[in-house]
């Protein structure tokens, strides 16, 4: 479906909910949902968990030393417990090593392989991905969202667009309830959210 169709699709969904969403709807829309997977899916991961928590500039800048720590070497073979002093030094917290760490590991003993993970069921590849120290809901979310383009996630995890969400219906109604009128475009629902609120998704993870 084009973002025109889904964007009316919204605005339908919302017209009987709140006439302050329809409103917000209606300014911000259409927006195209943007698809980050243009590098194979082990390395968006690692960055990813990079740069969660903090600004763009700071993830950008510690991963741009990460990057030169490996001298060549592919950033997954980089990856290992004996360099965990190494991309410490770059700017990682210790439990973004350690899960950066995890990553590559998985990948060389059992493979996150790209298009093995499309063909799985959003709850079955999430659970693959949430099986990685570290790796939680949420990012899970994100990567289902704009790494696999999957159009009808409800990240419910993320402060801002649940609040964002609540603010322009009811605190007394729960988010999740709330989008699933919006069903089988919640993952454009959070973006949505997300450009009302002016702010990305919790974390930075999906720049």
């Amino acid at each position: 479906m084009t973002h025109h169709a889904v964007h009316q699709h919204l605005l339908d969904a919302a017209a009987d909910l709140s006439p302050e969403l329809e409103a917000a709807l209606v300014r911000l829309g259409p927006l195209e949902f943007p698809r980050r997977d243009s590098q194979p899916f082990p390395h968006y991961l690692c960055r990813a968990i990079g740069g969660q928590q903090i600004s763009v500039k700071a993830a950008q800048s510690i991963w741009n030393r990460v990057e030169a720590s490996a001298a060549g070497k592919p950033l997954l073979d980089h990856f290992v417990a004996d360099n965990t002093d190494t991309l410490r030094a770059c700017g990682l917290s210790g439990a973004k090593t350690k899960t950066i760490i995890t990553i590559a590991d998985t990948h060389r003993e059992i493979g996150l392989d790209t298009d093995e993970l499309r063909a799985l069921p959003v709850p079955e590849r999430t659970a693959r991905l949430t099986a990685i120290w570290g790796v939680g809901q949420w990012t899970a979310d994100m990567m289902n969202m704009f790494y696999f383009g999957e159009p009808d996630i409800w990240p419910d995890g993320d402060v801002a667009a649940r609040k964002t969400l609540e603010r322009l219906t009811s605190k007394r109604r729960k988010t999740v309830r709330t989008a699933q009128r919006f069903k089988p475009y919640r993952s454009w629902l959070a973006l949505y959210m997300w450009a009302h609120a002016d702010a990305p998704p919790d974390g930075q993870a999906v720049g």
